[in-house]
């Protein structure tokens, strides 16, 4: 009796070891789909949604799919957030990292991952615009940006590059390529919310990989 109580115990341990990490590497998706328990939006209401889809592409770091926005250029411009939330478990203190390429954009490019979302107008998010060759941590409040932190960043847009985030109470650092290029305290937003993925304007733009974990109170 007692070694089934014990393997109950680390049966029940290790579900919630599994509930507090997810990855996405969109393999499971269907050309052209949009992935289970994920959901467009537009900050502050401005351009319109974005269209979001998973595609094939052969130099994928992870299988061969991969997730693409695709914003409209008419209409998505200037201060136009294209935002892309899941609506499963939320996170406070992280450990979060996607894969990004940029693919095309003549205003912007590239992005980033963001989280602690309250919703599509209120979150963290950290982006790399390789137009702008730089790397800024912002956080989005009542659909308004306001930047944390800046690094000078120029790498070849044309490869795949990895963004990560560390958030532990309200220190915040953010890596590219495992090197860390900005390190900041801000305490904005306290609670835990949405992760999701974020590109600005007509940043066209490919993700894959996107991984969260809870970190240790």
């Amino acid at each position: 009796m007692k070694w089934l109580m014990t393997l109950l115990i680390a049966l029940l341990m290790w579900g919630v070891a599994a509930a507090q990490e997810l990855f996405f590497d969109f393999e499971k998706t269907s050309l052209g789909e949009l992935p289970e328990g994920f959901a467009p939006a537009q900050t502050a209401g401005r351009g319109k949604l974005a269209l979001w889809q998973v595609v094939e592409d052969g130099s994928a770091p992870k299988g061969h799919k991969v997730l693409f926005v695709l914003p409209d250029p008419r209409t998505n411009h200037g201060s136009c957030f294209n935002v892309l939330l899941y609506q499963g478990q939320q996170f406070k203190d992280l450990d979060l990292s996607v894969y990004v390429k940029a693919v095309k954009g003549r205003e912007d490019q590239g992005g980033g991952p963001l989280w602690r979302a309250q919703d599509e107008n209120n979150y963290y998010v950290v982006r790399w615009n390789p137009l702008e060759n730089n790397f800024r941590l912002y956080f989005v409040k009542k659909g308004r940006r306001k930047m944390l932190a800046s690094a000078k960043l120029k790498v070849d847009p044309q490869k795949w590059h990895l963004i990560r985030v560390l958030h532990h109470g309200e220190e915040i650092q953010c890596l590219f390529d495992g090197k860390e290029l900005l390190r900041v305290r801000d305490h904005t937003f306290v609670a835990q919310g949405k992760v999701g993925l974020w590109s600005k304007a007509d940043a066209a733009t490919v993700f894959d990989g996107l991984r969260v974990k809870s970190l240790a109170h």
